[in-house]
């Protein structure tokens, strides 16, 4: 993963050139926040609308979040930055970018894996950090955010009102008591409780989706934690068939949102391995292809070659 702390002077990692010219508007307001007249400090943002955004970034910072559906990792992400923006009151709005439906915006945000963060502060890139972090640590890159943009004179804020409860729209559902307690696990940064959890609504109900896609999500966020990127690479490189130093860079690519790469690797490894040693990789990518989706494509093709390999 990337150093998550924001650079001293602002870089220009990113090419957003192309998207100046787009026309600028009005911050985008939903729901009840649009009701009351007062901009959202959550939206999301689009190839045709970031003209607004990078207008906006001269008021206030404005924290870019890219994402897509398929991305385990970002589903876990999300939430902690909405979370923390909303909390600090206006003083940070987020944007939400999703690559697959804005490539352009991929691109020149250079995404080559999601989660991605960066910020904008007066039109300029800040990038932040890249894969799931925890909470604590979203909270530090903040912080660290406010002062950069305090060095640049942006230090603007953007009223929010009192929330009034919405008649409009009903209010949701409640989770089951395990599911919410995982959940405040995550957010807590306690991925041994949230693991717990999951797995105590699995036996509660072996038929639970979300509690074993959660579980998934959960494992691998434990594994990622605190494990630095190059030197695991350099230890794979080293050790080609050493499993458990495959096992973690897949988890990175996956975490990272390089699937294709984290498959390729792990069925490499099947292949060369001794037969009485390729079980724990299979049990590995059948636990990755569960965090992908078994409809999504990547895991598709991979199953197909898995089953080349065992037949």
């Amino acid at each position: 993963m990337s150093d998550p702390t924001p650079g001293a002077v602002m870089r220009g990692a990113v090419d957003l050139s192309s998207l100046r010219s787009r026309a600028a508007a009005p911050a985008p307001a939903t729901g009840a926040e649009a009701r009351r007249g007062a901009p959202s400090l959550v939206f999301d943002a689009t190839d045709e609308s970031f003209g607004q955004v990078l207008e906006l970034s001269r008021t206030v910072p404005v924290v870019v979040d890219l994402w897509a559906e398929w991305c385990g990792p970002c589903t876990q992400l999300s939430p902690i930055l909405e979370k923390v923006v909303v909390e600090l009151g206006g003083r940070l709005v987020l944007a939400k970018v999703d690559v697959d439906a804005n490539p352009q915006l991929a691109q020149g945000f250079r995404a080559q894996s999601i989660p991605m963060v960066v910020a904008l502060v007066a039109g300029q890139p800040v990038p932040l950090f890249t894969g799931a972090v925890p909470e604590q640590q979203v909270r530090e890159v903040f912080a660290q955010l406010l002062q950069l943009a305090a060095q640049h004179g942006v230090t603007g804020t953007v009223p929010v009102g009192e929330a009034a409860p919405d008649a409009d729209e009903p209010a949701e559902p409640a989770l089951p008591p395990l599911h919410q307690e995982a959940f405040d696990a995550i957010e807590a940064g306690d991925y041994a409780r949230a693991v717990t959890a999951y797995e105590q609504a699995l036996a509660q109900d072996p038929r639970d989706e979300q509690a074993r896609a959660g579980l998934g999500q959960v494992r691998l966020l434990q594994r990622v934690q605190g494990v630095d990127l190059q030197q695991a690479r350099d230890a794979a490189a080293s050790a080609p068939l050493d499993v458990d130093a495959q096992f973690a860079v897949a988890d990175l690519d996956i975490a990272g949102g390089h699937v294709d790469d984290a498959f390729a690797r792990l069925l490499d490894l099947f292949a060369q391995l001794p037969a009485d040693e390729r079980a724990p990789v299979r049990e590995r990518l059948l636990e990755l292809f569960g965090l992908v989706g078994d409809g999504d494509a990547r895991v598709i093709r991979a199953r197909g070659r898995l089953a080349s390999l065992l037949f």
